[in-house]
């Protein structure tokens, strides 16, 4: 099957919505991921700094012009992130600010379809990568370590990288023998090749730290598969996934480090 590569989208700057604007005047496919963008944009641009208490429940259906459903669906997204906390009787806190970047680079009303899709790959390249683990070739690891190659070559360049990024996972679906994980992934591409772009952005403008221990994920990942490890490629790519999901949202999560097996 020919591997397609994703239309890039260039970073755009996403205004701070008002707080009265309607959203059913949008008519958004899904109103809960318009109102966890807009309350996210809100926290990242410090209208609600942290420690500060959101609005009740009643008072954001009021000011966005949404129903209560909706509300709890975005705040228990946001509470899912740990971008704030929920006290019974005593409401919703904001317990961290993601970077402005975050919302700088991520494209216009997409920062909800992007973590959705994290949740989405966690499950579906887990099992791609115990797949692969089991069933790859030569030929697969060869694509894999280049791809591994060309994302190191870009990090020491200071570069974002994020078509090698997405050619290393490429490589780990087509080495599961089973055409309908690379269909997946060929669907979701656009949705992963923006959040790779986001995500390895924000790495290059943090410390290099950062950037080292993502290229020490991939690496445990190739390792696994090499070894022929699928617990622990699965693992590693879960991991992976799951740390990365927490960097773009927090910039000062570090996860546990977790070299690869020898």
């Amino acid at each position: 099957m020919p591997r397609t590569q994703a239309k890039r989208t260039a970073p755009v700057a996403a205004p701070l919505a008002s707080d009265t604007e309607d959203l059913r005047a949008q008519r958004p496919p899904r109103l809960a991921d318009q109102l966890y963008d807009r309350l996210l944009q809100q926290i990242t641009y410090g209208k609600y700094p942290e420690e500060s208490r959101l609005p009740s429940e009643h008072d954001l259906c009021a000011a966005f012009g949404v129903s209560r459903p909706v509300v709890r669906e975005a705040l228990f997204r946001l509470q899912a992130d740990g971008i704030i906390v929920s006290q019974r009787g005593a409401g919703s806190y904001v317990r961290k600010r993601p970077s402005p970047e975050l919302v700088r680079l991520a494209p216009i009303g997409g920062l909800a379809e992007l973590v959705r899709c994290m949740e989405l790959r966690s499950a579906l390249e887990g099992d791609a990568a115990y797949m692969a683990a089991q069933r790859r070739t030569d030929e697969d690891l060869q694509s894999m370590a280049a791809a591994l190659h060309d994302m190191q070559a870009a990090f020491e360049a200071r570069q974002v990288g994020n078509e090698a990024d997405f050619r290393f996972h490429q490589a780990i679906a087509a080495a599961c023998g089973n055409d309908l994980f690379v269909t997946m992934l060929q669907s979701l591409s656009q949705q992963i090749f923006d959040y790779m772009r986001v995500m390895r952005s924000l790495a290059l403008a943090s410390a290099v730290t950062r950037g080292e221990r993502v290229q020490q994920e991939h690496a445990r990942i190739f390792q696994a598969i090499k070894d022929q490890d699928p617990e622990e490629a699965r693992e590693a790519m879960r991991d992976h996934i799951y740390n990365s999901r927490m960097r773009t949202l927090d910039e000062s999560f570090l996860p546990a480090s977790k070299p690869p097996r020898k």
